[in-house]
Order: structure tokens, then sequence, then C-alpha cells
């Protein structure tokens, strides 16, 4: 998307973008606000991590997988592909680059899970002392 606009490469080799991928781009405010939530522990900046991500970062995934589900489903009954990358269909690559996204996005939403009980039981054991 950034490329077209940088002027990098011509408007006729830079495909349009997916719909889904304009609020990914928003994707980059969950890692912000876990990195805020660092210095002292901030258990509300790590739960707007959280939510942010799912938000930001997994349903757009979601959203992007049902947006090209008709070329892939065109694709793997007919044989056809209209865009290719890297001499593989654009749906496929698209796909890989899905599922690997989804892979991080899972894997960042799991230890914020695991960092926030931490931190939440360490605030409860300062409040009993």
């Amino acid at each position: 998307m950034s490329v077209g606009h940088l002027r990098l490469l011509s408007h006729d080799q830079v495909a349009m973008p997916y719909q889904w991928e304009y609020p990914y781009l928003l994707s980059i405010v969950p890692s912000l606000l876990g990195l805020l939530s660092f210095p002292r522990n901030n258990i509300s900046y790590l739960v707007l991590s959280m939510i942010s991500m799912g938000l930001f970062s997994i349903a757009p995934l979601i959203y992007g997988s049902m947006e090209m589900f008709p070329a892939a489903q065109q694709l793997y009954r007919h044989g056809k592909a209209y865009r290719f990358l890297f001499g593989f269909s654009a749906v496929s690559v698209m796909y890989l680059v899905l599922v690997l996204a989804v892979q991080v996005h899972a894997w960042q939403l799991y230890y914020s899970k695991k960092l926030l009980d931490s931190w939440f039981t360490s605030t409860q054991e300062k409040k009993r002392k």
C-alpha cells in the first residue's frame, strides 16, 4: 500500500489493497500500548493492549480471510488465478501471510495474558502485606 503512495513503483504494477488492510495498519497500537505498560507494570495499559489486539490485529485478519475466500475458492475449484506474487497465485501467498500473522498475534495475546496474570498476582501479594 505504501509502495504506491511513495511512488517506488508505478500504479500499474501495484495492486489495490484489500479493505481489511487499512484497519490492520492500526495493529501497531497494541504493541505500543504493551510497550507503555512495561516501565511501571501498568496493568491497565496491558489490558487495553490485549483488547485492541483483538480489535485491530486479529479481527481484520479474520475479515481478510473471509474477503479473499471467493478468490481462493475459484482458484482451487477451477484452477484460475488472476494475480501472481513470486510466481505463485496471490491468494495462496496472502493466505500464507494471514496464517503467519494470526500465529504471531495469537502468541502475542497468549504471552500478554501470562504477563497480566503474573502482574496481577504480584500486585495482590503487595496489597496483602
